[in-house]
């Protein structure tokens, strides 16, 4: 089994305001009565993990407020929150906590409060600078509200500032594109994701799709996005480490590098997956179900499986993957099982994967179908 790197915790808030057409995560409509209902079913969710004491008595090193909005919450009931975690599990000193917000979800007031709470990373959901593409997708706000959120954020005392940009937005242009781009560079954040637009099922977005009001994501055009925004923020002082992240020196995401490089997880709420030592398991995708369990004082988990060397072997291959610089394949165990070398090999021969040194990491033509790289691993251990 790999060898854990941290322990995180990851916390997913099930509301929103209103849905965006793109998103396929589970969320509600917040109303104050099921957020109380939630924060009690969160509270007794994590005292029973702190009765279990799946970490033994390692602190944490990163916590993520994830969701949903997890600001619809107020800066109170979320600096509650943190006390319990703390308190729980501990934290590391330099701890990395972060907590996404929409622009429109926090003031100068509640980002004060929640910089004085110990969270160390905003997160803010730009998805683009140009008000008519957020408006194709549902996303409510402005950009104006982003620009002054930031400025909102950093008087408050953050200085690690996170912002989310999406490309192949319907109608969205590469000229459109690089005027975000260069909009998000001047508000000088210190770490930037960008993701590519997808139809998820379910969705609205999805509904116009077959509907042929909205056109289908553009995949060469989405590929020619990619390109300029590495580009664009290599030029300005950004590293890309991983496939959808780009940070300024100093600044990578340490939630995100524990998911990558092997760390245990915990996983509150609804819908939250986690992994402990080799076993994956995730919570029931409903609120209610959710509180029912943890009224009865049990985990509202609905799915686990404990994973063997070899599926683990491969899992730590497909996600060291995800970075940049790769990974080893010594470290993830994947010498063992032939199939899996051969795949790899393959793989290798496609112009999907690469060595550079000892790391076997994804070439240029790799990530753009990084999806399809990783179902190809997984399946290399059913042949």
């Amino acid at each position: 089994m790999r060898q854990a790197t941290g322990r995180g915790l990851y916390i997913h808030v099930p509301f929103c305001h209103q849905r965006c057409h793109f998103c396929a995560f589970y969320l509600e409509i917040h109303h104050a009565r099921a957020a109380e209902d939630f924060l009690s079913s969160l509270m007794t969710e994590l005292r029973l993990y702190g009765e279990q004491r799946p970490f033994g008595t390692e602190p944490l090193q990163s916590i993520y407020f994830g969701g949903g909005t997890p600001t619809t919450l107020s800066s109170q009931q979320l600096a509650t929150v943190l006390s319990a975690v703390r308190e729980t599990f501990g934290l590391q000193e330099e701890a990395e906590i972060i907590v996404e917000a929409h622009p429109e979800s926090v003031t100068q007031d509640s980002l004060s409060h929640l910089r004085q709470a110990g969270f160390t990373r905003m997160s803010f959901g730009a998805e683009s600078m140009n008000p008519v593409e957020l408006n194709r997708v549902g996303r409510p706000g402005s950009p104006m509200s982003t620009v002054q959120m930031v400025t909102a954020a950093r008087q408050a005392g953050f200085t690690d500032l996170n912002l989310d940009l999406m490309y192949g937005l319907p109608g969205q242009s590469i000229e459109s594109w690089a005027a975000s781009l260069r909009q998000i560079v001047d508000l000088a954040p210190t770490h930037l994701s960008c993701y590519a637009l997808t139809v998820e099922d379910g969705t609205a977005l999805q509904t116009a799709v077959r509907r042929g009001t909205i056109a289908a994501p553009d995949e060469t055009r989405q590929n020619e996005m990619e390109d300029l925004a590495e580009d664009v923020l290599t030029r300005a002082g950004f590293t890309r480490y991983e496939i959808s992240n780009y940070c300024r020196p100093g600044f990578a995401s340490r939630h995100n590098q524990l998911h990558w490089t092997g760390g245990d997880y915990i996983g509150l709420g609804p819908s939250a997956q986690s992994y402990v030592a080799g076993r994956r398991f995730g919570n029931v995708s409903d609120l209610s179900a959710y509180n029912a369990s943890l009224r009865n004082g049990t985990f509202p988990v609905t799915e686990s499986e404990q994973l063997t060397a070899a599926d683990d072997a491969c899992e730590r291959l497909v996600f060291g993957l995800r970075l940049t610089e790769g990974i080893p394949l010594e470290e993830t165990g994947a010498l063992a099982y032939s199939t899996l070398t051969q795949k790899v090999d393959e793989l290798i021969h496609d112009d999907m994967l690469e060595y550079q040194g000892e790391r076997v990491r994804l070439t240029t033509r790799g990530r753009r179908y990084a999806d399809t790289v990783a179902v190809a691993l997984l399946a290399s251990l059913e042949a």
